[in-house]
């Protein structure tokens, strides 16, 4: 059976807060826990008010203390933005309070524009140095070497697992190279899925951590009790993405009756080429899209992202997924 997990954007909602969105979170964790999803994890984006993760290690130490079993962690932590000492030092520190619950999943992209990454005392130079950092922050979480000057405290040892996260075949090789799982960011930029997945799977060599290649599709889903309520819902979503387009990015919007009264026909292009592998309906609709996804993906897991303005609606999107995927605990 596929595995499920959730990729949680923490969106601030029009009518919110960040405590809301940050609450939100931990409460959908904790039901999560109980559907049988395997993982949860949030993502950095810096510069976003609508987006309450920038502290990512922050947020993932809220969620994880408000659920017992679930792995928490990143996805992903953007790189190019750190020292590989202070992500270790930070993600040690919760594999310490959160025993074998923690990942950290590492993407190359700065995930912000230049200012944001001038703000954050970084280059977008930085990114030709990804291959590296990752090699210096998976030595950090080792156990410690006889001669080592530097050790981060107290990440030594704690082995926390890497996850290498992209959208294009870079990824895909850096993750087959240093034998470890690679997560494909399908739910927004899908093109390239199926090759990057191939190279994974070809060139994969075996590592201490992961003996055989272990793949993870990124997967929009909008589930509801009918086609029509999931399509309603789902406009919150291609409402962002089209504001992405503006050079609009705010708070995220409630949903409204027609799509089409709301974005122009280059933005509504734009929008569903990076929505184009989105699945959104009734239960029946979802299982026959997340069927045929995993069937030519052949996909580990799936990490979904279910982007709906209502919290309540937003539970039952993610336990309808969990009940069509067989992945209720017992």
């Amino acid at each position: 059976m596929t595995a499920i997990s959730i990729l949680d954007l923490v969106r601030v909602r029009q009518d919110g807060t960040p405590r809301l969105a940050l609450d939100h979170a931990r409460d959908l964790a904790a039901h999560a826990e109980g559907w049988g999803y395997r993982r949860f994890w949030v993502a950095e984006h810096h510069n976003m008010q609508g987006i309450a993760s920038a502290a990512t290690a922050v947020v993932i130490g809220h969620v994880a203390a408000g659920t017992q079993s679930i792995r928490v962690g990143a996805g992903g932590i953007m790189l190019p933005n750190h020292a590989p000492l202070v992500i270790a030092e930070q993600f040690g520190t919760l594999a310490h309070l959160f025993p074998g619950r923690i990942d950290l999943g590492l993407g190359r992209a700065p995930g912000t524009d230049q200012t944001t990454a001038f703000a954050l005392r970084r280059s977008f130079a930085n990114s030709d140095n990804f291959p590296q950092d990752v090699l210096e922050l998976q030595a950090y979480l080792a156990p410690g070497q006889e001669g080592q000057r530097i050790h981060a405290v107290p990440a030594t040892g704690t082995e926390v697992p890497l996850w290498i996260l992209g959208s294009s075949t870079f990824g895909a090789q850096l993750a087959a190279e240093l034998g470890l799982p690679y997560g494909f960011a399908s739910h927004f930029a899908p093109d390239l899925l199926l090759p990057a997945l191939d190279i994974y799977r070809r060139r994969f060599k075996p590592s201490a951590q992961l003996e055989q290649p272990y793949a993870m599709v990124g997967v929009n889903v909008i589930a509801a009790e009918t086609d029509a309520e999931a399509k309603f819902l789902a406009t919150t979503q291609q409402m962002s993405f089209a504001n992405i387009f503006r050079g609009a990015r705010g708070l995220s919007p409630p949903p409204i009756p027609d799509i089409e009264t709301y974005w122009s026909p280059m933005e509504k292009a734009q929008a569903m080429r990076m929505l184009q592998l989105s699945i959104i309906g009734s239960p029946e609709t979802v299982q026959n899209g997340l069927e045929t996804l995993v069937a030519e993906t052949t996909a580990d897991e799936l990490m979904i992202v279910s982007d709906i303005y209502d919290h309540d609606l937003r539970l039952r999107s993610f336990r309808i997924i969990a009940e069509v995927m067989g992945a209720q605990a017992g």
